[in-house]
């Protein structure tokens, strides 16, 4: 059961290791190209999210920045 908990975990890992390099792609990408895919945008439009929701919104940013910095 541990081993298999631990797969699980291990697969969870890389796909969001995945996707982080992927947004940082679609970050790069958008830099040189006018935002082609709306990475950046996307992006704003979160931030935007998290801005208006004051100080909830810099709580929920704190967990996710430390929720990262744990791995």
């Amino acid at each position: 059961m541990k081993d298999a908990l631990k797969q699980i975990s291990d697969w969870l890992s890389q796909i969001t290791e995945l996707l982080v390099s992927l947004i940082m792609i679609g970050i790069v990408i958008g830099i040189l190209f006018d935002d082609t895919f709306g990475v950046i945008g996307g992006i704003a439009a979160l931030m935007t999210k998290f801005g208006d929701n004051g100080l909830a919104g810099l709580l929920a940013l704190i967990l996710i920045v430390v929720w990262y910095q744990k791995k």
